[in-house]
């Protein structure tokens, strides 16, 4: 059987595979605090995250950087499928909510890391800091709450800023960031390739940017079809 997996469910596919559900309210102060998007640090822009880079930093020396960070709690390490050699971690911030999660998919390298964000900054504050995305795509959620997501693929970056809800929300400059995706060049080559995506529109209401769309919509259509797996 094959089928196209396209970005909203292989987000979805990420935060399951990290073992962590999505917290239900978006916008929660008690999730992750940082300025990295809209200031990153010298020498560790995205898809770096306080020294890790997906595909690049080992997973023991990641771990010990989370270890060491004074504003976090030590992560949550297990495997994530007996027998396999994958693992994740989850940690959160002192007097924080789970926000974060990192997987190595070979036990050895860091995979990709998912960071859920307090609601600190906008929009148009990425936008300034990075220059208008090369990809829009929504992701509706619940009656009040719905996600569009904004991708950087040179810089392995996938950030989702959240409006309230598909047939109300809209996008401005003032919609906050909620959630970051750091990954490697070939996983953000994945998702472009097996996803729907519109080119920067600009502001306005959830629809421009929704997913159910004809392809003449899109600027980008899939262009691999993934194969899943025979039953065992």
């Amino acid at each position: 059987m094959k089928n196209r997996l396209g970005i909203t469910g292989l987000l979805a596919l990420i935060l399951v595979i990290a073992a962590c559900v999505p917290t239900p309210n978006l916008r929660n102060e008690k999730l992750l605090n940082d300025d990295f998007l809209v200031s990153p640090p010298e020498n560790c822009d995205a898809p770096c995250w306080r020294g890790i880079t997906p595909g690049v930093t080992e997973w023991a020396e990641a771990i010990t950087i989370l270890e060491d960070d004074s504003t976090l709690n030590d992560p949550q390490v297990q495997n994530l499928e007996d027998g396999q050699p994958a693992v994740g971690a989850l940690w959160k911030m002192i007097d924080g909510e789970d926000c974060c999660q990192m997987v190595s998919e070979d036990g050895e390298t860091v995979s990709f890391i998912v960071l859920q964000l307090s609601p600190n900054h906008t929009l148009g504050e990425l936008i300034e800091a990075r220059g208008e995305p090369a990809y829009v795509i929504g992701s509706p959620g619940v009656e009040d709450q719905a996600l569009i997501n904004i991708l950087y693929p040179d810089s392995g970056l996938i950030v989702g800023v959240f409006v309230a809800g598909e047939q109300a929300g809209s996008l401005s400059a003032s919609s906050e960031i909620v959630v970051a995706y750091l990954l490697t060049p070939d996983r953000m080559d994945l998702i472009v390739n097996t996803s729907n995506l519109y080119g920067w529109k600009g502001y306005g209401p959830f629809n421009i940017y929704a997913p159910e769309a004809t392809e003449a919509d899109f600027i980008v259509t899939p262009s691999i079809t993934l194969t899943a797996p025979p039953p065992a």
